[in-house]
């Protein structure tokens, strides 16, 4: 039974913002893969002359880890272009690799590409937290991952150096300041200051609106514990739901007259109701959980494109896959990602760069979603997977640009196969397929991973 179609996924979605984005990873069973299915017009090719073609489109990565050289990174710079939103996904929640690439990555494109922003699929609220300290706040690095990332799978010791790195550059080029942003709803918790900023904001530039916005939010804060809120009647959830639209309503309301500034109020306004909007699923309906995770993939990609519209930055977006990406491994839960709406609204200012691994180590948490996240392997990809095939090429770590790949190479990758796709749980049995050709732009391929360095 495929992992994505059990009810475990759909729990998942709910326990935490990483765990939002819940999918099972199936691992192989010992036969051989399943047969791949067949591409109305689209020619056989072999996998020995799809290893050819590959070859003579992909560049070798020197490491996965920042620090040293980064001319290898150079094709990869000239493939994003004048990408201004570019996705950098992740084929697990929990491997050091596809987090110590980000980090490189990402530190490439700020050093050399002008880039300024780095966005995460972590709430709004606590990107705001983690941009704070890096615009000078209290704290240190260790302190701000625990504080704002406690119980997701970035709580690792790669984004804590990721954060240090970030404002260590601050400090040194205060004239060329990174930021950080969460672009997902405020779930597990909101966090109480994002209503209080904008019942600040609201009392300086709109008084006369304070009294009714005061007791719209009165009854819709603390919002600390999604699975609380959860175990309300859905009736009850939905008129939340309600108010923190009229709020947000009330806040837009001749925003022309607030500034500038006020945009920011608005949108802090906005995760609110985006939260209470996604928290009117029903669980008991599959319907349902596939309207709230288009609902969320869809308020991602607004948070997104809104912080880059208001700023002008230059943005890596860090998220799974199945956000990143144009296609999902698991189309009944997400049948329309974050990066379909980016691709949709920018074009070729949004480009989508997808990972593969071909064995290896990642966390997990179990089936209930309790507990910390632990260690699980997969062994090598077997035949018929997708990832057997890129491992045949003549580099350990590589990335080719799916565009420009040759017509023997696309026609293999286009069509759907297994892969290794790992959400926020683990359930062994037959993996599920994705066409890696039409998913993404980009892919980095690697040899093998290993769990995340626990903080």
């Amino acid at each position: 039974m495929h992992g994505h179609s059990k009810p475990i996924g759909r729990r998942g979605l709910l326990a935490l913002t990483a765990a939002l984005a819940a999918t099972a990873v199936a691992a192989p069973v010992a036969s051989a893969a399943p047969s791949s299915p067949s591409v109305p017009g689209a020619s056989p090719a072999s996998p020995a002359g799809v290893v050819r073609s590959l070859e003579r489109a992909a560049h070798p990565l020197r490491s996965t880890d920042p620090g040293g050289s980064t001319a290898d990174l150079r094709a990869l710079g000239a493939m994003v272009g004048g990408a201004n939103v570019v996705g950098l996904g992740e084929a697990t929640h929990g491997s050091h690799e596809f987090f110590a690439m980000k980090h490189r990555v990402f530190q490439y494109l700020v050093e050399e590409r002008g880039f300024t922003t780095f966005a995460l699929e972590m709430s709004w609220s606590a990107g705001l937290r983690i941009d704070e300290y890096l615009q000078g706040g209290p704290g240190d690095p260790r302190r701000i991952a625990r504080e704002t990332l406690a119980g997701s799978p970035w709580e690792r010791e790669e984004f804590v150096r990721l954060i240090g790195w970030m404002r260590d550059h601050n400090h040194r080029h205060p004239d060329r300041r990174v930021h950080f942003m969460g672009d997902d709803l405020g779930a597990p918790e909101l966090g109480d200051h994002v209503f209080e900023r904008v019942l600040s904001s609201v009392a300086t530039a709109r008084p006369e609106a304070l009294p009714r916005l005061t007791e719209l939010y009165a009854g819709l804060r603390p919002f600390d514990d999604i699975f609380a809120h959860l175990r309300k009647p859905l009736a009850e959830r939905k008129e939340n739901a309600a108010q923190a639209q009229e709020a947000l309503d009330l806040v837009a309301g001749h925003q022309e007259a607030g500034g500038a500034d006020y945009a920011w109020t608005v949108q802090h306004a906005r995760n609110i109701a985006q939260t209470f909007a996604f928290a009117t699923v029903d669980l008991a309906d599959p319907a349902s959980v596939t309207a709230a995770e288009v609902l969320r993939d869809q308020a991602m990609a607004d948070n997104v494109l809104w912080w880059q519209r208001q700023t002008g930055h230059r943005m890596l977006l860090s998220a799974h896959n199945g956000h990143v990406g144009y296609l999902s491994a698991h189309p009944d839960m997400y049948p329309r990602t974050q990066g379909t709406v980016l691709r949709d609204c920018l074009g070729r200012d949004y480009a989508a760069i997808g990972f593969t691994f071909a064995g290896g180590s990642f966390l997990t948490k179990d089936t209930s979603l309790d507990g910390d996240w632990k260690p699980v392997t997969v062994p090598a990809a077997r035949p018929g997977m997708h990832e057997h095939t890129l491992d045949r090429v003549g580099y350990r770590d590589f990335y080719v640009d799916l565009r420009a790949a040759p017509a023997e190479a696309r026609t293999w990758l286009n069509r759907p196969r297994p892969v290794y796709d790992a959400g926020s749980t683990f359930t062994p049995g037959p993996p599920p397929t994705l066409a890696i050709g039409r998913a993404y732009d980009v892919l980095v391929h690697l040899n093998r991973v290993r769990a995340a360095d626990r903080l």
